[in-house]
């Protein structure tokens, strides 16, 4: 099934300077399948209108594919459609929370992790700055886990929030996201879940890990860029005030009076990102076509063979070794070289595609007493050609700056 996929990926057949184009970047973004890109392009030429407004053709068959998506997405992670709220990205969902959620927080503390995504940490961070919290940051262990210890001993009955990641975005590591959330409920916190990097890749379903918030991207599982995904338990968002205010978020407006609509509009102000919503049902279809756990084997076939390729005295691996404990990415260093020399030899001599830098994760980085990595992930289009010319690229990188 997999060796067949690439032809569904247009983009896959560009060469670059060259060489033909190996995307390792996914963790970043991942390509758009032909059936995504179409999907798009017939709604701009069938069915383009603003939805929940008009009663006209058009109006009514954009709204009813927009709110189709909706459904599709709250089956894909078992949760009822009024908790889909449509953002842009993981980060303003998390925003969301971080504002809305955060503004009847008076006191106690908020605990989260050194690895998370600045999109997970800077807001947390600012909000207890800003309201006087005491901001808990959870170490990792040399085996690049969280810190059980520490984590258990952080939260406590003055905790008001915990939020974490899934998936590591750097070192793959994926946590206990179930126990992490009960803990927070023992002590009558939040679990608010950054699954960014795990909806793509693992079948995630809300109500058996029992978080409160969930945080993914559509562009990150084959869906367009400018779509993100907060999963909120209703009760929550019920007893939350908005984000934004404008258009369509209202049910009534006087002058003296402003009545909230009702979930998940509360939280969609103004006119949305049609057409990128409906392309992302697309892809929603494409991933269960395959099969959650179908993708989830076929990452840990390609992580365990790259770990083994990239097996070299000269290269150092951050993250876990086994690989039922991490998500379809390899963080690397390449002993005295920098991150950005390396990714861009590799793109401008092999056309590979990596990501370098410090993957906004500058604490963990800090951490690990370094300033940068480069990071290959992988995807249902990914194969181990892919990674042999890595191997290949690698080792001749080695040799020119040694």
């Amino acid at each position: 099934m997999f060796s067949k996929i690439k032809k569904d990926f247009p983009i896959l057949k560009r060469k670059i300077n060259g060489k033909r184009l190996i995307y390792l970047d996914n963790a970043a973004t991942t390509q758009k399948p032909i059936q995504v890109i179409k999907a798009i392009e017939d709604f701009y030429k069938k069915h383009n209108a603003n939805i929940l407004r008009s009663i006209h053709t058009l109006g009514e068959e954009a709204t009813e594919m927009f709110e189709d998506s909706r459904k599709k997405i709250a089956k894909f992670i078992n949760a009822k459609k009024e908790e889909i709220i449509f953002v842009k990205n993981t980060t303003e969902a998390i925003n969301l929370v971080a504002y809305s959620y955060g503004r009847k927080i008076k006191d106690g503390n908020i605990v989260t992790t050194i690895m998370e995504h600045h999109s997970n940490f800077v807001p947390w961070q600012y909000l207890c700055k800003t309201k006087n919290l005491e901001f808990r940051v959870v170490d990792i262990n040399e085996e690049y886990f969280l810190n059980n210890d520490e984590l258990n001993s952080k939260i406590d009955r003055n905790t008001k929030v915990v939020a974490f990641t899934n998936a590591s975005n750097v070192l793959g590591t994926i946590n206990d996201v179930k126990e992490i959330c009960k803990t927070a409920h023992e002590n009558n916190a939040i679990a608010v879940v950054d699954a960014a990097q795990s909806v793509p890749h693992l079948k995630i379903d809300v109500k058996d890990i029992d978080c409160d918030f969930l945080a993914f991207s559509a562009h990150k599982m084959l869906g367009p860029t400018g779509v993100g995904i907060l999963y909120g338990k209703r009760e929550i968002l019920e007893e939350m005030e908005p984000f934004l205010m404008g258009g369509e978020m209202i049910k009534e407006v006087s002058i003296n009076e402003t009545k909230w609509n009702d979930l998940p509009h509360k939280f969609e102000a103004g006119t949305p990102n049609i057409a990128d919503v409906i392309g992302f049902g697309k892809a929603i279809e494409y991933l269960e076509k395959i099969g959650m756990k179908k993708i989830r084997k076929h990452d840990k076939k390609l992580t365990k063979y790259a770990l083994e390729k990239l097996n070299n005295d000269k290269i150092i691996i951050y993250g876990p070794k086994d690989v039922e404990k991490r998500v379809g990415l390899v963080s690397f260093n390449i002993k005295n070289v920098h991150s950005h020399d390396v990714a861009d030899m590799l793109d401008k001599k092999f056309g590979i595609a990596v990501r370098s830098g410090h993957a906004c994760a500058m604490p963990l980085m800090s951490r690990l007493k370094i300033s940068s990595i480069v990071r290959a992930s992988f995807y249902i289009y990914n194969d181990e050609k892919d990674i042999d010319a890595l191997k290949k690229a690698l080792e001749k990188i080695i040799k020119i700056f040694n």
